[in-house]
């Protein structure tokens, strides 16, 4: 059966008529009581509605049915429909905790717009309350990789497909998309798990230090050198080793790496027998290798060795539907990592978070949830440029797509967990290029 999301209260039978009618020509599922005193009943905190109430009705008014809402969950969106000479009164209710209120004669418009804001903070809470809760039993990869967007469901079922192999990786994306928790969660995915994983970043290494800190040497190799020294790619044998940034490898030094993934050992600087390896190779880079081959910059037979399994990683502003998760997540870290109480964030503070590009990806959203908990950012700000509509467009398809990705592309439990009708469900997908197919967990 499918969830309430409105509880509509008023003790006119024309009103009440009118409003459920309104609300229902929406979308949204309405149970409308006549009287007050049975309304605190139908509610809880798994409740995933609003109240919308007139304020004036004999014995319970809209304002003790307002405490008694807010005794029962403190984060209730509350909505009071008032007449005139109530504004003051109405306004007195916001003070104490409301969330709207509505001033008759109102048109249809301005009713639904602010169900759909209240439901947007409601599920919004709702969500932030089940990931507190649920944080604690996540494997490595949900450790490693955050998010539930379809585009982290479809990351992380590739990753447990391709970490039972032993295929390398190239893995691509921009600054700070999480390219090298990606590598790690292969590696701890894999039956390497209990071996080295080492990370060697090419882009940091001095040109002239290159070949000897990869492939290390023997003694007398150079001279005055009486001792040897065991290469970074060597510390990783028979576990991962994870090339970062390995668009900025030298030529020169492209094809000793490309005889290395071919062979799967080294040569370190002077020696004579080559040193077995074993181990799989991850790499990455900030953009596509094929342009750095077209500059001449990058070898194609390396570009074809180190690829044989590409993983694309999204953008934040592509994986919208992550960000409040995200903050979240970075929230509680810097909380615990600096000894204070994790701050509750206003579910309106979250939504606005998917109205910024965040140009620095995951770094840049970690660095605003550390300062929000540090008090010198009040809150990610608002870059408007989108109209209301267009930013709840967004949203809609963003929770109907992370609903679809809960539910693994079971549309009757999606439409049930939206509280949605199952028409307006296969409506709003139509709306929003939304295929079930895509959500169906593997077999």
């Amino acid at each position: 059966m499918t969830k309430v999301q409105v509880l509509l209260v008023d003790d006119d039978e024309d009103i009440r008529h009118s409003v459920s009618q309104t609300l229902e020509l929406a979308g949204y599922e309405v149970e409308a009581l006549a009287r007050p005193e049975g309304a605190p009943a139908r509610l809880g905190q798994g409740f995933a509605g609003v109240v919308v109430s007139d304020i004036r009705m004999p014995g319970m008014d809209g304002l003790a049915l307002l405490r008694a809402a807010l005794e029962v969950d403190p984060d209730l969106p509350v909505i009071l429909i008032t007449g005139h000479g109530d504004v003051p009164l109405a306004v007195e209710a916001l003070g104490q905790g409301a969330y709207d209120f509505i001033e008759k004669p109102f048109a249809a418009e301005r009713l639904t717009s602010s169900v759909a804001r209240a439901l947007e903070k409601r599920a919004m809470t709702l969500e932030l309350r089940q990931m507190r809760e649920t944080s604690q039993g996540e494997d490595l990869i949900e450790h490693l990789v955050l998010g539930q967007s379809p585009e982290i469901a479809g990351l992380k079922r590739k990753i447990r497909t391709i970490a039972a192999s032993a295929l390398d990786v190239l893995i691509v994306g921009e600054t700070g998309t999480g390219k090298e928790h990606v590598a790690r969660a292969l590696h701890a995915a894999s039956d390497r798990a209990d071996r080295p994983f080492v990370t060697v970043n090419l882009a940091a290494l001095p040109a002239d230090q290159v070949e000897a800190e990869l492939f290390g040497y023997v003694a007398g190799a150079f001279p005055g050198l009486s001792r040897g020294r065991a290469g970074r790619l060597e510390h990783g044998r028979g576990g991962t080793i994870f090339l970062d940034e390995i668009s900025s490898t030298p030529l020169a030094v492209q094809a000793k790496l490309l005889r290395v993934l071919e062979d799967r050992a080294i040569l370190p600087l002077g020696a004579s027998e080559p040193v077995p390896l074993e181990a799989r190779f991850v790499a990455s880079s900030r953009v596509g290798l094929e342009a750095r081959v077209a500059e001449g910059a990058f070898r194609d037979d390396l570009l074809y060795r180190i690829n044989p399994v590409t993983l694309h990683l999204p953008t934040l502003s592509e994986r919208a539907s992550d960000l409040p998760r995200l903050f979240v997540a970075f929230l509680d870290q810097a909380a615990e990592r600096m000894g204070r109480p994790a701050p509750e964030v206003p579910p309106e503070v979250l939504v606005r978070l998917t109205e910024r590009p965040w140009p620095g990806n995951m770094r840049e959203l970690r660095n605003a949830a550390e300062l929000y908990l540090l008090g010198l950012d009040e809150a990610p700000r608002d870059p408007g440029g989108q109209s209301l509509s267009e930013r709840m467009d967004r949203f809609e398809k963003d929770a109907i797509a992370a609903a679809l990705v809960a539910n693994a592309g079971n549309l009757k439990a999606t439409y049930e967990s939206l509280g949605l009708a199952r028409k307006t469900l296969y409506e709003k997908m139509q709306k929003h290029g939304l295929r079930r197919e895509d959500y169906l967990s593997p077999g």
